[in-house]
This record gives C-alpha cells, structure tokens and sequence, in this order.
C-alpha cells in the first residue's frame, strides 16, 4: 500500500462531514495531516459519525457570507479539497438549477480564489471533485451534469493561469460510490442491477478509493501533475 505524509500540513474538506468527503477527511488525518472539514449543521456533534479528530467550521456555501467567513475560520492552509456538493429533486426548474449551480460551481470556484494568495505563499495544492458527470450527461439532473462539467473546465483553466504561482490544481471524477447520494440507486433491485451491468468491475466503488486519488493528487508525488481529471469510475466510462 502506497502511503503518504502530510505531518506539517493542514487540509480543508469542504463537505467534509459524510460519504466521500469523510473518506477524504479520514486518509488526510491518517496520514498525519490537520484537517478541518465545513457541513452546515451548527456543530460537528450533530452528525452521526465521530468528527472529534478534526477542526469542524459551520458553512452553508450557497451563501458568499459564508465562504467568506470560511476562509477566516480556516486559516493558513496547504491543500483545498472543494468537494461539498448537491444535487436537486427537480434540476429542470431554475430554482433548483440555481442552488445546484451555486453550490458544487460558484462556490468552489470562490474558494480557489479566496484561497490562492495563502496557497501560493505556501506552494499549496487544490483537488476539485467532480464526478462522471463532468464527462457523460446525467439526463434527469441538468444543473448537475452542468456543474461537473463547468468545474473541469474551471479546474483546467485555473490551473494554467496558477501554475506560475507554483499551485497546483487538479479534479478527481468518482463514478457510483457508496455514499448518501448513490444510497437510492444501490437500494432499488433493478438500478443497481442496470448500474452494475454497466461498470466493468461489477461493483460500487467506496469512498476510501477515491480518497486514495486525491490524496496522491494533493501529495508532492504528483508534483508534476496540474490541470488533469482522475476518474475512479470501475470502467464505467469505457461504456
């Protein structure tokens, strides 16, 4: 097993508080980072799993005020990970577009600049994280499939401009991971048999592997590696 060491180095998870962004939140603190991690209940106690080894900030990021705050709350950081995102019962309206789009686009996109002039000072990294949907339409979540795919192009056009400043920036792309989000599709007989029929590896992926991605993104191992997208999908976008 491959291991990283971020003694020394602090981590920010935005949604940080369950499914990925947890599995994310966890690899960094076990490989001796300080992590803190954002969701929007008024404190970390309210979730059902044990957040006490990180430093926990409250933030709803569809709010500027927040994001602002944030960054204030956070710090002195080395590595930014935007993973916080959502998705909308009804994506074909603009209200719920509009919320999907502030969230898992603008708001990721104002963090990266609220936080660029600490991470240039600090030779800091960001990992963004989209999903399969930055490369393949979701039909049923227009505001979604817009919004991954909006921030590869973000990921890929900050990272040019960033590089001079020594900040790299990166995407990783989960396909179905065992999370929240994923828990109707694995629950319901006929979508996961559909599902699984369609990745090559015939199972759900969990959140520790894409933990993985990030981590070795974010680690001076792929110290020669900006502006690229790692999918961690099963093969499901050889289909």
């Amino acid at each position: 097993m491959i291991r990283f060491d971020f003694h020394g180095r602090r981590v920010l998870v935005t949604g940080g508080t369950q499914g990925i962004g947890l599995g994310i939140a966890e690899a960094f603190a076990d490989s001796g980072a300080d992590v803190i991690v954002t969701g929007t209940r008024a404190g970390a106690g309210e979730y059902p799993d044990d957040l006490s080894r990180f430093a926990y900030a409250q933030a709803c990021l569809d709010r500027p005020a927040d994001r602002a705050a944030l960054v204030e709350a956070a710090g002195a950081i080395d590595i930014l990970v935007n993973n916080a995102g959502q998705a909308h019962p009804d994506e074909y309206s603009m209200e719920g577009y509009g919320r999907v789009i502030e969230v898992n686009l603008n708001a990721a996109a104002e963090l990266c600049y609220l936080f660029h002039p600490v991470l240039r000072d600090r030779g800091g990294a960001i990992v963004n994280v989209g999903s399969c949907a930055s490369f393949i339409a979701i039909g049923h979540a227009p505001a979604y499939t817009a919004s991954k795919t909006g921030l590869l192009g973000f990921t890929r056009a900050v990272a040019d401009q960033w590089a001079r400043d020594g900040v790299r920036v990166n995407m990783i792309a989960p396909g179905f991971i065992e999370t929240r989000m994923t828990a109707g599709v694995r629950a319901d007989e006929r979508k996961a048999g559909n599902t699984l029929r369609a990745i090559p590896l015939r199972r759900f992926g969990n959140p520790t592997e894409v933990a993985a991605a990030a981590l070795f993104l974010a680690s001076p191992e792929a110290s020669y590696i900006t502006g690229q997208s790692l999918v961690i999908d099963g093969g499901l976008m050889l289909r």
